[in-house]
């Protein structure tokens, strides 16, 4: 049995199920996705181990924001973000660390 699994990820992002589910969406661009799902299409950052960057939705973490979704990056857990419904993915991205800034 392997004692361990590489992954090409930078970085892991953790997103509140529960929170996601009490929005029912509000995300992507037709504000109908979850947030987990819309950062990953948008990001385009492809499925498992061998995307980029995890985008990985988990069970509560106890915070229970109304109107937002918690979200925890892992390379710096001691900033938790609450993320708005319509946010920008981009600038969110960027906050996370998992994304490239804008361009003007």
């Amino acid at each position: 049995m392997k004692a361990h699994v590489r992954s090409n990820w930078r970085n892991a992002v953790l997103v509140c199920r529960k929170c996601a589910k009490k929005l029912d969406g509000g995300f992507g661009p037709d504000g109908d996705e979850r947030l987990a799902k819309a950062l990953r299409k948008h990001l385009t950052l492809g499925k498992g181990r061998k995307a980029a960057a995890g985008i990985v939705e988990v069970d509560c973490l106890g915070i229970c924001p109304k109107g937002a979704v918690t979200v925890v990056n892992g390379a710096a857990s001691r900033e938790w973000l609450l993320v708005q419904p319509g946010a920008d993915l981009d600038e969110l991205a960027v906050t996370l660390g998992i994304g490239a800034p804008k361009q003007p």
